[in-house]
């Protein structure tokens, strides 16, 4: 399983965690849920636990990244990046498991 932040998309999380004051054990949760338009949501958030049996981690750029097994089976390959313009601002998901996706790219159809 091959899940990647860009090196912006890293700094971003970085910068949030530090003005968060989360410690160092603090990881970023990527998920799916049910939901959106599309069928799926992508999950961003920070957490503490991390479970070996059910999680996968990785290190991107500096940022420990976990990852649920199920979630894992759709988010395969994907590539997380920030986007910063006059048009909009946040997170955004490069999902080759994705057939469809909606229009403001926060949910997709696998």
């Amino acid at each position: 399983m091959a899940l990647a932040l860009t090196e912006k998309a890293a700094t971003e999380v970085k910068k949030i965690m530090t003005e968060q004051k989360f410690d160092e054990q603090t990881v970023l949760r990527v998920g799916v849920t049910g939901g959106g338009c599309s069928g799926f949501s992508y999950a961003l958030g920070f957490d503490k636990a991390f479970d070996e049996k059910n999680d996968s981690r990785f290190d991107c750029h500096g940022v420990n990244v976990v990852v649920d097994k199920k979630s894992a089976l759709y988010l395969d390959g994907t590539t997380i990046d920030f986007h910063e313009g006059i048009d909009r601002r946040g997170f955004t998901f490069e999902n080759p498991n994705a057939v469809k996706s909606c229009g403001c790219g926060s949910s997709f159809q696998a």
